[in-house]
């Protein structure tokens, strides 16, 4: 019996969204070489969603791309979209049109999992750059440190005992009711069901600090643990 060369299957994968406010050129590399710069473990070469919302509907969507790639990320994608004309101009640069997995009609409610994680996977080692843990339908501890380059998932939530300078994604499958719990945080990318913040964005004060990271009123919100 033969078998298929190859096999379609369902996934899912956890993508920054850029939401753009210009497209001049020159402006829009500086800013994007600066995010780069901040986080080049992260980001160099980084796949990445545009939302172009924003932007104008002549905007030169093949120069836009060359622009973005030039500055070292891969646009894979254009979310934001909602004039017809600015669709077939996109398409017609041969960019593909995503529709973000957040968004939601007006007084739509909010979908709660009917089975929130109840499990927890747990790390005793540490967690070197270019490794990926994920807990599937779990909450995750580690106890010993997350390395620069390294990322934590879970479906639930993520505690870190040990020092923080990866990437931590809780509530990955859309739970905004997880949390993060981190000892010590000099994280390069903190998110929670699609919610994320880059080592940037992160307030100074809260950095090296011992936090729990929530979301309130779908934003993400720190505060020190005592």
């Amino acid at each position: 019996m033969s078998h298929s060369p190859i096999e379609l299957k369902g996934s899912s994968f956890i993508l920054p969204v850029v939401h753009l406010y210009t497209s001049e050129p020159k402006i829009l590399r500086e800013a994007l070489l600066g995010k780069v710069k901040q986080a080049p473990n992260l980001l160099n070469k980084a796949p990445i969603v545009i939302n172009v919302a924003a932007l104008d509907i002549n905007t030169n969507w093949t120069e836009l791309q060359q622009t973005i790639e030039t500055a070292g990320f891969r646009v894979i994608g254009v979310s934001g979209c909602t004039i017809e004309r600015q669709k077939k101009a996109i398409i017609q640069a041969g960019i593909p049109l995503l529709k973000e997995g957040k968004e939601q009609k007006i007084n739509e409610p909010v979908r709660i999992p009917a089975a929130p994680p109840a499990n927890t996977r747990i790390i005793n080692t540490p967690v070197r750059s270019g490794q990926q843990i994920y807990a599937r339908n779990s909450d995750l501890i580690v106890s010993g440190s997350i390395s620069a380059g390294a990322e934590l998932i879970a479906d639930g939530n993520i505690h870190i005992y040990g020092m923080m300078r990866g990437r931590a994604l809780a509530g990955a499958s859309g739970d905004t009711q997880c949390q993060i719990f981190c000892i010590h945080l000099e994280a390069e990318l903190v998110s929670i069901a699609g919610q994320y913040w880059l080592n940037d964005q992160i307030p100074l004060s809260y950095l090296g600090q011992a936090v729990q990271l929530s979301l309130l009123d779908n934003a993400l919100t720190i505060q020190r643990i005592k």
